[in-house]
């Protein structure tokens, strides 16, 4: 009874947090562990691939990071999140970037990038368990982020993506 009582209360505290995020242009949100970087050889000079795990919602990400500009590296924790735009009110944005922007969510963050998803693959889209992919190019660095359906609705392939990321000191 009281695993039950437990889970109906998680699902309703994601359902709430979730549908609140969305409501203001949040796709996803989380914190992530870096478990590995440039685990096949760095590519690139001034670019690491990030191997992470989310703490809350368990989902993997793999995602390239200009660490000329923000250094990461293993072990970091950083919080990220992924919105339609920069408005705190989720007012929609053209996409086009303003020096001038004051009081935006990038006010509160260290890293951020515009990107497009070009890709979402899985398992069965009506399967609750399901597991999906959605990949995202920022300009050439790319982006996958992998876990539980749910966590990645309100994804749609050719939507523009904001992701913000931040460290977190631990």
């Amino acid at each position: 009874k009281q695993w039950y009582q437990r889970r109906v209360r998680e699902y309703f505290q994601h359902y709430y947090i979730t549908n609140n995020l969305r409501m203001a242009g949040v796709l996803f949100e989380d914190i992530f562990d870096v478990k590995d970087v440039d685990p096949n050889g760095k590519q690139f000079d001034r670019v690491s691939r990030l191997f992470c795990e989310s703490e809350s919602f368990k989902m993997d990400l793999i995602l390239d990071v200009n660490t000329m500009i923000y250094p990461v590296i293993l072990r970091d924790k950083f919080r990220l999140l992924l919105a339609t735009t920069l408005q705190e009110d989720g007012a929609p944005d053209d996409g086009s970037y303003t020096a001038s922007l004051e009081g935006t969510r990038a006010d509160t963050f260290e890293y951020v990038m515009y990107g497009r998803i070009y890709r979402i693959e899985g398992d069965d889209f009506a399967d609750s368990n399901a597991i999906l992919s959605a990949y995202i190019s920022y300009g050439g660095l790319l982006m996958r982020l992998k876990g539980a359906a749910n966590n990645l609705h309100g994804m749609e392939v050719g939507q523009t993506v904001y992701l913000l990321m931040k460290k977190l000191a631990f």
